[in-house]
């Protein structure tokens, strides 16, 4: 009996050691934090793949981008600890780094073996955007998606409506294209456009329409510019555009919103982030194969796409940094590109991030857009933005911490004069005062 007892413990000792990790309880579980874009979904979608490699347990907790911002600074802000990775975009980095409410990643990065970073390759990443993710020349996030802003449109209804796209077409173009191809009695809006307040909403799209018409939020005194001719313009073509040929009620329309108009082929054009270009190649998309790509439309600037990245960090009060790091490393790897790729499809691969992405065969016949992706990418200019010389870097967006609080006074003015609910007048009057208060109360007026 001693004997069967003894080569019993030894059977079950091997099983335990042999059963596989996924079938263990995670010995760590990370909560995430994180946007309800597609290329969020499909990273929930594939983090089981995490927990079986590693044994780390995986909890996402996913809200509206507007929603996102404000909890996660909430939780940053007092220590909460609730999440151990948030995701955040370049304007965020810089700020979240220097009040130390996340951690910079030069720790980790150094505790890694040779074999471990040459796996990794920090230095594929996407320069423009590895700049902007680092404060002090440190690496504070990892970028999960980069990307800039481009045109969509509908190269079927193009070509019956005998028009050609340019490819960089100026906003009186894409005016004149809207107003030909809107037909709202069959369901088709000439373009959609995002008009839902949020500084990373209407503003995002908007903020663009603003440099690329001569504007600018500051001048170099930091003297509020809204009361000029130029800023003026701005607000009236993005009002007119809107009201005689975008979708209706467009103060509700976000990013999701018109992404999924154009996605079920009920808009003609859409002005957008790059990275919605791998989306529309996916399997519940209507426009596959009708789709053509243009660069930002402009007016007086050349470049008028913006530069963004919805990137992974740590938060500074987690519990399990080195365990987050872990997926950081493995979220944002070539490793996690290949999955995709081989899983997903590789036009749904995370794009705007790595150069090896955009010298890879399978990508580049996936995604017709690849090539006008990372031009746009790398054509942003994030330190001159706008036509006339500013104090500030960014670009649809100014680059100070003071502008989460702002560009979202200023997105609640803008979508009160879309809806008809206050005049340009009173709008621009607003805007230039809250813009004042905020230089004046920031130190940044002399």
């Amino acid at each position: 009996m001693k004997k069967l007892g003894l080569c019993l413990m030894v059977l079950l000792l091997a099983f335990v050691v042999m059963m596989p990790i996924g079938n263990a309880a995670p010995k760590v579980t990370l909560t995430i934090a994180t946007v309800n874009n597609p290329d969020m979904v499909i990273m929930a979608r594939l983090a089981p793949k995490f927990t079986e490699k590693t044994g780390i347990g995986l909890k996402f907790v996913t809200l509206p981008e507007n929603e996102l911002r404000q909890k996660v600074t909430e939780d940053v802000g007092l220590g909460g600890g609730q999440y151990d990775i948030v995701t955040i975009g370049t304007y965020d980095t810089p700020f979240w780094g220097a009040n130390k409410w996340v951690d910079s990643l030069e720790p980790y990065f150094a505790k890694m073996s040779d074999r471990e970073q040459k796996a990794y390759d920090r230095n594929d990443l996407i320069k423009p955007i590895r700049s902007a993710l680092s404060y002090k020349g440190a690496q504070y996030a990892l970028p999960f998606y980069g990307e800039s802003s481009m045109l969509f449109y509908r190269t079927d209804l193009f070509k019956a409506a005998g028009l050609k796209m340019p490819e960089q077409p100026t906003w009186d173009q894409v005016y004149a294209f809207a107003k030909k191809l809107n037909n709202p009695a069959k369901g088709i809006y000439g373009i959609a456009l995002r008009g839902l307040p949020g500084w990373g909403e209407n503003m995002a799209v908007f903020g663009t329409v603003i440099n690329t018409f001569g504007g600018r939020w500051f001048d170099m005194k930091w003297q509020a510019q809204f009361n000029t001719p130029e800023m003026r313009s701005a607000f009236e073509f993005y009002k007119k555009i809107i009201t005689e040929a975008g979708e209706p009620g467009a103060t509700t329309a976000g990013y999701t919103e018109c992404l999924a108009l154009f996605q079920n082929a009920k808009a003609a054009m859409w002005y957008d982030a790059t990275v919605s270009a791998g989306t529309l190649m996916g399997k519940d998309s209507k426009v596959i194969g009708k789709t053509g790509y243009a660069l930002a439309p402009i007016v007086k600037k050349s470049n008028a796409g913006w530069l963004w990245a919805w990137s992974l960090a740590i938060e500074s009060s987690s519990r399990n940094k080195d365990a987050a790091f872990k997926f950081l490393t493995w979220a944002t790897s070539k490793e996690y590109i290949k999955l995709v790729g081989e899983t997903i499809g590789w036009a749904q691969v995370p794009p705007g991030t790595r150069e090896s992405t955009y010298t890879n065969p399978k990508y580049l016949k996936a995604a017709p857009f690849a090539k006008r992706t990372i031009a746009a990418i790398k054509n942003a200019d994030y330190d001159h933005p706008t036509v006339q010389d500013v104090p500030y870097v960014g670009i649809q967006y100014v680059s100070i911490p003071e502008f989460q609080n702002l560009g979202d006074q200023v997105a609640q003015q803008l979508a009160a004069y879309l809806s008809g609910k206050q005049d340009l007048d009173a709008t621009l009057k607003q805007c230039q005062d809250v813009s004042n208060n905020v230089a004046k109360e920031g130190g940044y007026q002399k």
